[in-house]
């Protein structure tokens, strides 16, 4: 049985929410935009306001005012989807609010395609290198054709793609209340073994050993060697997960972006996404969105067997030796994460 299938059948709520509830906007220091309050499927909110290419439907128009008359399983998936991040943020509105005001700072990941009127919340560990060379195959204008020939190192070159805070607080306002919104979610654990595994246990790493992992070790390791400290190229995981809970850590900056929580990376409780996909069901859900944006008969989602990836069973071998006191500490730093997008505790924790 498909991974969206079963999806389906657990969260098996019905989309209900009214369009009257669904117009709220927040009134923000520096910018306004749609709250997350989401609109109803086959309901647009945006009317005459969604600005369309011309002789073509917006990736909008077609996710909320399909062709078809009936809806397809993949769209009621997403709203379902939809449902989960509103249903959660408004259960936990004292934490995932408690921010009431964003900045143009907060919006350096979101990818900005004003061609076909995209914007992409990129997630690292989720499949963020593949769908930076798809958003620069969109904005390139015949640069690029293919995007698995673009280098790996080239997609995270910032000045190759456009994002929204390099816009006008007008310009925001417009693009967010216009354009499609979409990320990239992730098992939040397993996406925490991936940035470990590719951060710290890789030799060419040195700039993350240097800033973080002498850190870490300064800190988590009693008697570290003086070569230890200096390279900072041996951080246990159990050290890197001490150093995440560490009240001194979430005190003296903001965590990585390899390693912070999506909902302070993307703030699906102050903007709208319209699409939420998983990596669980990567292919499915990226040319689902490529389709939505009129391009899907010509590009797809490259498509590989990457033998390093992190999988679950991965996972559960490196929480192995994590207290059952950590692993509860940490589950709370993540929480929302797994609420938000319906992802369960796992089985293998311990939580006190």
């Amino acid at each position: 049985m498909k991974p969206a299938l079963l999806e389906v059948m657990r969260m098996n709520r019905i989309c209900r929410m009214a369009l009257a509830t669904c117009l709220g906007s927040f009134i923000l220091v520096i910018f306004y935009f749609q709250s997350m309050l989401h609109p109803v499927m086959r309901r647009s909110p945006f009317g005459v306001d969604i600005c369309c290419r011309k002789g073509s439907r917006s990736p909008l128009q077609e996710l909320y005012n399909p062709t078809q008359l009936e809806l397809s399983n993949t769209a009621v998936l997403h709203q379902m989807r939809r449902d989960q991040v509103t249903d959660t943020c408004r259960a936990n509105s004292a934490v995932s609010r408690k921010r009431r005001v964003l900045t143009p700072n907060d919006l350096k990941h979101l990818v900005v395609d004003e061609d076909h009127e995209l914007i992409y919340c990129y997630v690292p560990k989720v499949a963020c290198t593949n769908w930076k060379r798809l958003m620069m195959v969109l904005t390139g204008r015949g640069k690029y054709s293919d995007p698995m020939e673009i280098p790996a190192n080239e997609a995270h070159v910032s000045a190759n793609l456009k994002t929204l805070n390099q816009y006008s607080i007008p310009e925001i306002n417009h693009r967010l209340k216009s354009y499609m919104k979409f990320l990239f979610v992730r098992e939040p654990f397993e996406r925490l073994v991936s940035a470990y595994r590719n951060k710290f246990t890789q030799k060419y790493n040195t700039s993350f050993h240097k800033r973080y992992g002498t850190k870490i070790i300064r800190r988590q390791r009693k008697n570290a060697t003086q070569e230890a400290l200096r390279k900072g190229d041996d951080v246990k995981f159990e050290e890197f997960v001490a150093y995440l809970i560490d009240p001194h850590t979430q005190r003296e900056e903001p965590f990585n972006e390899h390693w912070q929580t999506v909902y302070s990376l993307c703030h699906p409780c102050h903007i709208h996404y319209d699409l939420v996909g998983k990596y669980e069901t990567l292919e499915e859900d990226s040319n689902y969105v490529l389709q939505l944006a009129g391009v899907g008969s010509y590009l797809k989602f490259p498509t590989y067997a990457k033998s390093t990836r992190t999988t679950d069973e991965m996972t559960t071998e490196f929480f192995q030796n994590i207290s059952s006191e950590h692993q509860t500490q940490l589950y709370e730093v993540y929480k929302l994460d797994f609420l938000m997008f319906n992802y369960s505790v796992p089985s293998y924790l311990k939580l006190e």
